[in-house]
C-alpha cells in the first residue's frame, strides 16, 4: 500500500508540473517567428481519456507488483542467471512497429524520405525511404541528409521510466538485410546531468547488397562516446545496466533510395569476448 501511495504521489506531482514536452517548444526553423502560445495550449482535457489512462496505469502497477515475486525483470531467477540469449525487439506484425519512431531532415526544411512498414509475411521490419543531401536554403543550415530509426523510451506505470538491463551480455545481435549503404547503430544510455542529454553510444553497421540474410554481432566494447555527433576525446566503456533505447542512422551522403530490413535486434553473451573497452582511455591529470 505504501508503493501504491508513493507512485499516485509522484503522478500528481508530475501532472502539476509541466514536463519537459510542455515548456519547450519543438524545432523552429531560422526566420520563423517564435510562438506566444503558453505552454498549456497543447494540452487536452478528457474525462474519459483520464479513466481510461489510470485503469492502464494500475494494470501496469499490478503486473510490475507480482512479477517482482517471480524474480529480475519477471523471469526465474535460474532463468536470468542462465540466459545466453535475449532477442530484445522482434518485429512480427504491425503492432511491433508502435516501439519506434522515425525522423529525416524533412524536419530542419530538408528534401529526405524515410518511411518504416513491416516487410513481406509481417516478419520483418522495412526501413526505406530517400536520401538527399542539399541543405534547406535558409541562409543558416549549412548540412543536411539524414535519416533515423529509434526505439522509444519504455515505460512503466505512471510514465516512469524502464531501462533495459544488459548487464548480464556483451554483444549486440542483429539479423538485418540491406542495400550495401553503411549505417550507424546508436545506443543511449541513462545519464546523470542534463548536459549529457545527448551523449550516445556509435558503432558501424556495414551492409551488403543482395537477397541474403546478415547476421551481425558487435560487442559492446566497440561502441564508442559520442555527443551530438562528435567523437569526445574522454572514452569511458557503455554501462548497460540502464539502457534507454538503441537507433539507426543513415547519413552517407549518397543521394538515392535506400532499404533496411531488420528480422529481430537481441543481445547475447559471448565467453570468448574478454575485452573489457577497445579503445584508449586517456587521463586529464595523469598521475606521476
Amino acid at each position: 500500500m505504501q508503493l501504491i501511495a508513493k507512485l499516485i504521489k509522484m503522478n500528481l506531482i508530475a501532472k502539476l508540473t509541466f514536463n519537459q514536452a510542455l515548456t519547450q517548444m519543438g524545432y523552429r526553423r531560422p526566420g520563423q517567428p517564435r510562438e506566444d502560445k503558453p505552454p498549456w495550449w497543447r494540452v487536452k482535457f478528457d474525462f474519459s481519456k483520464g479513466l481510461k489512462g489510470m485503469k492502464r496505469h494500475f494494470t501496469l502497477l499490478k503486473e510490475e507488483f507480482f512479477a517482482q515475486f517471480v524474480g529480475p525483470m519477471g523471469k526465474p531467477i535460474i532463468e536470468h542467471m542462465l540466459e545466453q540469449n535475449q532477442v530484445l525487439w522482434e518485429f512480427r506484425g504491425p503492432h511491433s512497429l508502435q516501439e519506434w519512431t522515425i525522423s529525416c531532415d524533412r524536419e530542419i526544411g530538408g528534401k529526405s524520405e524515410v518511411y518504416l512498414k513491416v516487410g513481406r509475411n509481417n516478419e520483418t521490419c522495412l526501413l526505406y525511404g530517400t536520401l538527399c543531401s542539399d541543405p534547406p536554403k535558409d541562409g543558416e543550415t549549412r548540412y543536411s541528409g539524414y535519416c533515423t530509426m529509434r526505439a522509444k523510451q519504455p515505460l512503466a506505470s505512471f510514465d516512469r521510466k524502464r531501462y533495459h538491463d544488459w548487464s548480464s551480455f556483451n554483444t549486440l545481435h542483429l539479423r538485418i538485410r540491406g542495400d550495401g549503404r553503411p549505417w550507424m547503430i546508436n545506443v543511449i544510455a541513462e545519464t546523470y546531468y542534463t548536459h549529457q542529454k545527448d551523449d550516445m553510444y556509435s558503432y558501424f553497421l556495414y551492409t551488403r547488397g543482395g537477397p541474403y540474410w546478415q547476421d551481425v554481432k558487435i560487442p559492446f566494447s566497440k561502441f564508442f562516446l559520442a555527443h551530438r555527433g562528435r567523437v569526445q576525446d574522454d572514452q569511458h566503456e557503455l554501462w548497460l545496466d540502464k539502457i534507454n533505447a538503441i537507433g539507426f542512422t543513415l547519413g552517407d551522403k549518397a543521394d538515392g533510395p535506400f532499404q533496411l530490413e531488420i528480422d529481430f535486434i537481441g543481445v547475447c553473451k559471448d565467453y570468448a569476448h574478454t575485452e573489457d573497452f577497445a579503445y584508449e582511455k586517456y587521463k586529464r591529470n595523469p598521475e606521476v
